[in-house]
């Protein structure tokens, strides 16, 4: 997770209250399973005790790549972007070339990708393959199943 990561400020609003809440809340319920679980007696035959402990690591985890996101993340303001090319937070338009099918994608961060809301990560296959390209080029996607063509055919913001 280390970089740059660009967010919109929705993102960026997002995450911080993931992050507190696992601050707050998520370390409240570990240390209370934790303190639970020592109740039971020995803790070198208690399961419940190492699962809790268990639980605790992931979430420090969490925390911690949450951490890193936040320090390294840049939120942009939409309008201050160049439409003039793909870039993150841009919506753009395509056409697959081989069945003439328009979609409109938003590109965003990974952390905010969402497909049923046709957010798509600029991490992924099709994200990196409209990365940079003008209205009027073709973005070569490469799939399982093959290359696919598609033409830009509008950016907004």
């Amino acid at each position: 997770m280390a970089g740059t990561h660009y967010l919109s400020q929705g993102g960026f609003d997002r995450l911080r209250a993931e992050l507190d809440e696992l601050k707050t809340n998520g370390r409240a319920k570990v240390a209370s399973a934790i303190a639970e679980a020592r109740e039971k007696g020995d803790l070198s035959e208690n399961a419940e005790y190492d699962a809790a402990k268990d639980a605790q690591g992931l979430l420090e985890m969490k925390i911690n790549e949450l951490e890193k996101v936040m320090a390294n993340a840049r939120v942009l303001d939409s309008s201050q972007l160049d439409t003039s090319k793909v870039t993150v937070m841009s919506k753009v338009t395509i056409e697959n070339l081989k069945n003439h099918a328009e979609m409109v994608y938003e590109l965003v961060a990974q952390s905010e990708a969402d497909l049923k809301a046709k957010k798509i990560s600029v991490d992924s296959p099709m994200g990196k393959g409209l990365l940079g390209k003008a209205v009027g080029d073709i973005a070569e996607i490469k799939t399982p199943s093959g290359t696919i063509q598609f033409k830009i055919k509008h950016i907004t913001v």
